[in-house]
């Protein structure tokens, strides 16, 4: 019997057949290659921007995607940071790369990072600090070897959003200076800073000058006794902590 009712035609666009297995290899899937047989992104976690490479037995840091911002590599085996290994990575703000056993950084390492604001290199071997771009707002550098000579005169003058500053546990013979006005938190314990001088944190030329922001100071573990500096003081909403 045929029908009265009208029948229309109805083209059903044709989809792409699904792949029976995925190609871990093709670019972007799961982030760039790492010549140890799988991307950066199954051998360790990616999550936005954020990559999480943390005890996972590394002897160098894997190529990162280009969106990350924060990388996360503590607690691996990595000696040597070279300045190929944040390339191109302009978005990166964080780094953390405690608990390895760096001992060198490329002296330009971090000029491809502009957006760099939190380095943390806690527990490593490190003699020399590389030069770091002006828009620092944490530098943790502590249980290193620092010397004095291996801080760039004048590194931190112009880090106008630097607040924290830890270099405790290293071989210092002075406070490196001048410190921008921005700083909160300064941790020296345990170096070998032996004294002080009216620069250091006041301006000795202008007495109404006060840095309102730095209120932890910690040089205790020094061979320096604090209250033979009473003038290097005024301008401090709270005295040191440190030997008496």
């Amino acid at each position: 019997q045929p029908t009265t009712q009208h029948e229309e035609d109805v083209t059903l666009s044709t989809l792409p057949p699904i792949p029976a297995t995925l190609d871990f290899k093709a670019p972007g899937l799961f982030g760039p290659e790492t010549g140890l047989g799988m991307p950066t992104c199954l051998l360790c976690v990616c999550i936005g921007g954020s990559v999480y490479c943390e005890d996972m037995g590394l002897d160098q840091i894997p190529p990162l995607p280009k969106d990350t911002t924060h990388f996360y590599g503590r607690f691996n085996k990595i000696r040597h940071v070279k300045n190929t290994d944040f390339i191109s990575l302009n978005k990166v703000q964080s780094i953390d790369l405690t608990g390895n056993q760096i001992s060198e950084m490329d002296e330009d390492v971090f000029h491809s990072v502009p957006q760099l604001q939190e380095l943390l290199l806690a527990d490593n071997d490190l003699q020399v600090m590389p030069e770091l771009p002006i828009t620092m707002k944490c530098i943790d550098l502590r249980n290193n070897r620092l010397i004095s000579h291996g801080v760039h005169s004048e590194g931190f003058k112009d880090m106008s959003q630097l607040e924290f500053l830890y270099l405790s546990n290293n071989h210092l013979d002075y406070i490196p200076t001048p410190l921008p006005l921005s700083l909160r938190a300064l941790h020296l314990q345990n170096n070998n800073i032996q004294s002080l001088h009216e620069d250091t944190f006041c301006n000795r030329h202008d007495r109404n000058f006060i840095r309102r922001n730095l209120e932890d100071i910690r040089l205790d573990g020094n061979p320096l006794n604090i209250n033979l500096f009473p003038q290097a003081y005024f301008c401090l909403p709270r005295l040191p902590i440190g030997n008496q």
